[in-house]
């Protein structure tokens, strides 16, 4: 049993595997520290490069892609560590990036996950959209960051450099104890990807455990290494997998008022894209929607094995609307909140 997991998923990857798989060998070069890599089903030449280039790296080789819940929890499955790190393929890590947060978890017992602060690859100045410095949510299930609210993206001048706990750490680099992991029930496999680690990271603060970002340790992230931010994919699988991640994490008695809202402003905004002409999005919507309708017995039956009745977690959900912060009070940053 080693003491931490490295787990890169990666699918159709070989680019990143070129330009920062070295990086992060040499820097993860720690004791009882190993880097696996899970492929998901590649049809590039990321299995033949992995072979010629890094052999001593183990792989698990799965027979397609299976996104990114299920790949993980298959691959996870098969690895015998303390701690887990879920580390995207496309992220950049400076030397001592793991030490940080293997001390903080060591000290803290409590603490479930933990993530880095989150820079911009091609930016570094700024923080990067997928997590920035620790990841929060409004009532509605709209996420927000530490570094970042919806589209903007702040400069890292060191406002956000103490730990802190935080909603959900990001998926893109996510540190995590492997029994909480599996007590929590892993990902979702019904998510297939994005929202997914928001998902447990609140069914993680429900079995009374925390999430903290620990800027001590900053890595570089891409971003949209599979599916760039403009893709209607991506768009599908957010507005669904939030109304998911909904029905299944909010109290009984808020649930009915706040799923009404949340698809009355989803339909606003597949309007708005339609009056836009952006026909995609609006298929998107649409669809994410249909398929949740469709799931409504799929996550009815997992309601019955999850509790939502701890009342601390609700506390930590912004009560108010971001996007009215946002687009009406003009509050661009976290500290304005």
């Amino acid at each position: 049993m080693h003491k931490v997991a490295v787990v890169i998923l990666n699918w159709n990857g070989e680019n990143f595997f070129r330009k920062f798989l070295a990086n992060v060998v040499n820097n993860t070069a720690l004791d009882d520290v190993e880097v696996i890599v899970a492929d998901n089903g590649s049809t590039d030449g990321s299995i033949s490069f992995l072979e010629k280039n890094f052999p001593s790296i183990r792989t698990i080789k799965l027979d397609k892609n299976y996104g990114f819940a299920s790949g993980y929890n298959l691959a996870l499955k098969q690895i015998d560590a303390e701690y887990y790190v879920l580390l995207n393929s496309d992220i950049d890590v400076p030397q001592g990036w793991l030490n940080p947060l293997i001390q903080f978890m060591d000290l803290n017992s409590n603490a479930a996950a933990c993530m880095p602060k989150i820079l911009d690859y091609n930016n570094p100045l700024y923080f990067e959209y997928a997590g920035a410095a620790g990841g929060f949510i409004d009532f509605l299930g709209y996420p927000f960051c530490r570094g970042r609210i919806l589209s903007n993206i702040e400069e890292d001048k060191g406002q956000y450099d103490k730990p802190l706990e935080i909603f959900w750490a990001s998926g893109a680099c996510l540190f995590i104890r492997s029994e909480v992991y599996w007590a929590a029930g892993g990902l979702d496999d019904d998510f297939f990807a994005h929202m997914e680690e928001i998902d447990l990271c609140w069914r993680v603060k429900r079995l009374g455990y925390s999430n903290w970002c620990v800027p001590d340790s900053k890595v570089f992230h891409v971003g949209g290494g599979t599916l760039p931010n403009n893709n209607p994919r991506k768009l599908y699988y957010n507005y669904r997998n939030s109304l998911f991640m909904l029905v299944k994490n909010l109290p009984r008695k808020k649930l009915f008022l706040t799923l009404l809202l949340r698809l009355i402003l989803d339909g606003l905004s597949a309007m708005a894209y339609l009056i836009k002409g952006k026909f995609g999005f609006f298929k998107a919507v649409f669809m994410a929607h249909t398929s949740f309708w469709k799931s409504i017995g799929t996550l009815r039956k997992k309601l019955k094995s999850i509790d939502r009745s701890n009342p601390k977690v609700d506390s930590q959900i912004l009560r108010k609307s971001i996007l009215i912060e946002f687009f009406l009070n003009k509050k661009k940053t976290y500290s304005e909140l």
